[in-house]
């Protein structure tokens, strides 16, 4: 796997590699999980308790989206970084709720403050990252056309734009960055 190649990337691999280790962790160990965002474990559990189900389902959800984030990361997906700080301030926004109506205990409000923390760092580097390829003259994370003719979201990533369309498609990938 490569590493991230910007500070924006970083951000997401960190928290790539969280969710991955805390969804192995909540399906390994699942109340140890429920120990860390601080829920009670009961000694036993009354029938239609499905606990177990949505930690199980939670812990198979989280260890995905930390695949997804270092799949992210390996291919600089910069629209997926832009994505991901919305709908992590919405996490945050939810889980926080959460804690003030005491629908969840309030060691769970970490959980919302790592997700606004981590949007806001993401949201940082990908300024940090815009910032420094301006003054690089790099496009930083925008199209690049390479001069040889191809095209790509970096340098490294340069394709040719007739290995990418088919007859009548226009020049734009499948993979172009909707979310700018």
């Amino acid at each position: 796997m490569r590493l991230p190649r910007s500070v924006a990337g970083w951000t997401i691999a960190v928290f790539g590699v969280l969710a991955l280790v805390m969804g192995t962790v909540g399906l390994l160990w699942p109340e140890a999980l429920l120990r860390m965002l601080g829920f009670e474990i009961p000694p036993s559990r009354a029938p239609g308790d499905y606990t177990g189900v949505f930690v199980t389902a939670s812990s198979m959800a989280s260890f995905n989206m930390g695949v997804y984030y270092l799949l992210a990361t390996a291919t600089e997906w910069r629209a997926f970084y832009r994505f991901t700080v919305v709908f992590r301030l919405v996490t945050f926004t939810v889980f926080t709720l959460a804690v003030l109506a005491d629908i969840a205990p309030g060691r769970f409000f970490g959980v919302a403050a790592w997700e606004g923390l981590g949007a806001l760092a993401t949201a940082g580097g990908l300024w940090w990252d815009a910032r420094r390829s301006t003054a690089t003259g790099t496009t930083g994370g925008r199209r690049i056309i390479d001069p040889t003719g191809g095209s790509g979201s970096t340098r490294d990533e340069a394709e040719r734009d007739d290995d990418r369309r088919g007859a009548g498609t226009s020049a734009v990938g499948p993979a172009t960055d909707a979310v700018q």
